[in-house]
Formats: structure tokens, sequence, C-alpha cells
């Protein structure tokens, strides 16, 4: 088998190793040898989170109220289907901003 019939799997590349048989340290894979801790990024509860959480206040607090003082003769699909439909996707939304830093 020549090395063109590798089939696009492993071919094992001898030069990639050291003298002591450990594979050399590459540049892409030095996160996996020594991983960031937790604690070091900045992970601080600090205005996103009062954000989501004023989110999960409209959602889960003000929707309901809002579906329960609903008049029932403007629209029943629209109160248990749309009110609770919008505070659930800016709630998302919401959470998925909060969560991914710049």
């Amino acid at each position: 088998m020549s090395s063109s019939d590798d089939g696009g799997g492993y071919v094992h590349d001898p030069s990639a190793f050291d003298e002591d048989g450990e594979q050399a340290e590459s540049t892409d894979d030095n996160w996996l040898d020594r991983p960031a801790h937790p604690e070091t990024t900045d992970r601080e509860f600090d205005w996103r989170g009062w954000v989501v959480v004023g989110m999960i206040v409209l959602a889960f607090i003000v929707a309901p109220v809002a579906i329960v003082l609903w008049p029932p003769g403007v629209g029943y699909r629209f109160a248990l289907l749309i009110l609770p439909l919008f505070p659930a996707f800016f709630l998302a939304v919401t959470a998925v901003w909060a969560t991914t830093r710049p």
C-alpha cells in the first residue's frame, strides 16, 4: 500500500513524534493539554445577567398574568398561543446573547 492509498484515514507519521515517543506539540492542540480553568475567565453576574432575570420575570410572571386577565371575547387563540410565544422567544434570544462573550 502506497502513501497515496490511505483512503483519507489515519496515517502514522513518525516525524510527528519526538525522541521519547511522545507526540510533538502543535499550537492547535495546546488547549487540550492545558485547558483554561473556568475561574480564570470573566464570568461575573453583571448587567447581562440582570437582563436575563428581567426576561424570566416577563416570561414566567407577566405573560401568565396577561393570559388570565385577557378578556375572553377578544381571542382565545391569541391569549394562549401568542402571549406566551413572544416572551419565550425573547427569553431564548436574551439567554443566548447574555452567555456569548465578545
